[in-house]
């Protein structure tokens, strides 16, 4: 496996976000949902119109796992008011940390996480927090192994189905 780099995503990179979230969400979820639901989601949320009004959200920040000249994942994280729930300004969440199949085991979602790390420390935040689906096993362990506690639940809306997420935080030293 050749080095994994992590660069600030930029506007232009709006395909690439656009493919990698599709791609990891479905390879993700597609098995646990109906192709209806799925379609709807990614529709919904990986549009053109969508990715790049978040790019150009100077409250959320993108960053791109590269494997020389191969995306294979991303993150993004919300400040202020770019935060889906709890709109704190001394705290960071990540919304997004999605690694393609093919790299899972790789260390690549570890190196997105410690840039939501660092990011958080740089911008002085008191704690980071996410919401992650409760039956995400993987994604659940990843989180409580970097530190993450549950502190809530929320309602996530898949097409029509409503799914629970652990809400987990960390707090920064």
């Amino acid at each position: 496996m050749a080095a994994i780099i992590i660069n600030k995503a930029s506007a232009e990179d709006v395909d690439i976000i656009q493919k990698l979230g599709i791609q990891t969400f479905s390879e993700t979820f597609a098995k646990d949902n109906t192709e209806e639901a799925m379609e709807k989601y990614l529709k919904e949320s990986f549009n053109t119109e969508k990715i790049t009004a978040e790019l150009n959200n100077p409250d959320s920040h993108f960053y791109i796992a590269w494997e020389e000249d191969n995306p294979v994942g991303y993150l993004k994280m919300n400040t202020g008011k770019a935060q889906t729930e709890l709109h704190d300004e001394t705290s960071l969440e990540i919304e997004r940390i999605y690694v393609k199949k093919s790299h899972h085991g790789q260390k690549v979602g570890q190196l997105l996480y410690d840039q939501a790390f660092n990011t958080a420390q740089h911008l002085k935040k008191s704690y980071l927090w996410l919401g992650v689906w409760e039956e995400n096993l993987r994604a659940l362990n990843f989180y409580r192994k970097n530190g993450f506690v549950e502190f809530d639940k929320h309602i996530f809306r898949l097409g029509d189905e409503e799914q629970t997420d652990l809400m987990m935080k960390k707090v920064l030293d």
